[in-house]
């Protein structure tokens, strides 16, 4: 990628991945780029478990109500947590260290999509967190904010549309948009 302008207009959600595995290189260089995401007074509060078990990513994928059917076909999610005992801001911390995961896979040529499990249900109603917590044998003291399914782009999306934006949404004293 050239610049990070062009990163952010290619940048989409993927949903449908191909079934060749992430490599270990591409594994450690999604992980090396999360682990420098900033973070509330460089506490550093989140915390990544990579989940390439096609048995965990398929209950995975039932672990909320809606939005994440598609996991049980990814190669590889990672789940987003982080310690509220280290940081206050853990889900700011641990957003935007989803956040650099999703624009680092996209700059590999992957795709990605964020899985909010954070305040999400499961079709009966139990706390998709737990779920999680259940599938992967999560302590209590680490929260989960999402997880990021990542593998390599199993169809084509077009750009964001630049014409579509909502200048609207944003003010200034001198600007003009």
């Amino acid at each position: 990628m050239e610049n990070f302008s062009e990163l952010a207009k290619v940048r989409r959600s993927m949903r449908k991945f191909t079934e060749e595995k992430i490599t270990h290189e591409e594994q450690r260089q999604l992980m090396r780029t999360a682990l420098m995401s900033p973070s509330s007074k460089g506490l550093h509060s989140y915390e990544f478990i990579i989940v390439e078990d096609s048995h965990k990513l398929e209950a995975l994928s039932k672990s909320k109500d809606k939005g994440a059917e598609f996991l049980a076909n990814a190669p590889m999610a990672v789940v987003v947590l982080a310690s509220p005992s280290v940081s206050d801001v853990w889900i700011e911390d641990a957003s935007v260290a989803a956040t650099t995961l999703l624009y680092q896979a996209e700059d590999m040529g992957l795709g990605a999509c964020w899985i909010q499990i954070r305040e999400r249900k499961d079709e009966e109603g139990k706390d998709a967190e737990a779920n999680v917590k259940d599938i992967l044998g999560i302590d209590d003291e680490r929260r989960v904010c999402c997880i990021v399914a990542v593998g390599h782009k199993g169809m084509e999306r077009k750009p964001q549309n630049e014409e579509r934006l909502l200048w609207e949404k944003v003010s200034s004293e001198t600007l003009i948009f």
